[in-house]
């Protein structure tokens, strides 16, 4: 019953009409909304309202939540959702937004196997059955620039949806059980190669944040996928197939060249 009635009021939610400056949001912070067909917009749209609706935001250190941020994150966190099957990000109810990067106590395990703990500056972070926590001045960042691979919304709900199989652990649940095998392997090959291009100070397609675990690495290379597309297709093929397969996307093929969306490629970034 609870299931038939939550069906229903997203329904009725999805049938209001998108708000004029929303669409306007859209627009001027959200590149990547160009590029879907009209059919994906309107599915955007329609995340966009149950998502604001069931979700609630919160400003830190000062910060007055208005419509362009409250838009702009559930634009980006939706994304991720667009042509699959699931939910809206379950276990997260709510999103704190600070003006600028914001500390936190960490304890930090470094690849030499030393562990740190202390207070760490953040621009995003993604809590296991709890909330989101951005930066709103790294947001802003992330959309002046949309192909330079770091998109901070991208990345904590990436971890949201890591979170979904049980574990934050780069493993996120999977339509099939027998998909499971390839995705480690190819996965774990990459993130191997990251890590040993990282510790050799090699130029690398993707950020070498990624290198840190199996679960940045999976948060870090969603955000490639979706602003560095064709130069991820081009030099990590298996890669980007995994990806387009569990995100039903194919954005390399959105940012228009060729039929297989091998032009545009984009410089490493630094």
């Amino acid at each position: 019953m609870f299931g038939f009635l939550k069906r229903r009021r997203r329904e009725r939610i999805r049938s209001r009409p998108f708000p004029r400056d929303w669409l306007d949001i859209l627009r001027r912070n959200v590149p990547y909304y160009s590029r879907l067909s009209d059919d994906e917009r309107r599915q955007l749209q329609d995340h966009i309202k149950v998502f604001l609706c069931e979700k609630r935001f919160a400003g830190c250190g000062g910060l007055e939540i208005t419509d362009e941020i409250r838009v702009t994150v559930a634009a980006h966190a939706c994304i991720l959702l667009l042509n699959r099957q699931g939910d809206y990000y379950p276990r997260m109810k709510s999103i704190f937004v600070y003006p600028h990067e914001f500390f936190s106590e960490r304890r930090v395990v470094r690849p030499d196997g030393v562990v740190v703990e202390g207070e760490f500056s953040r621009l995003g972070e993604s809590w296991y059955r709890g909330p989101v926590v951005l930066s709103w001045d790294s947001i802003t960042s992330g959309v002046a620039d949309s192909r330079d691979g770091f998109n901070v919304v991208l990345h904590e709900f990436a971890h949201q949806l890591d979170s979904e199989s049980g574990a934050v652990n780069g493993a996120p649940r999977l339509e099939k059980g027998t998909m499971y095998v390839a995705w480690a392997r190819v996965l774990g090959d990459e993130y191997a190669g990251l890590v040993d291009r990282t510790e050799r100070h090699r130029p690398t397609t993707m950020r070498s944040y990624g290198a840190a675990s199996p679960a940045e690495f999976f948060a870090v290379v969603t955000e490639c996928f979706f602003e560095k597309p064709a130069q991820l297709r081009r030099k990590h093929p298996d890669l980007y197939e995994q990806l387009r397969s569990f995100y039903h996307q194919n954005p390399a093929a959105r940012i228009g060249g060729d039929k297989d969306g091998t032009q545009g490629q984009l410089a490493d970034a630094p």
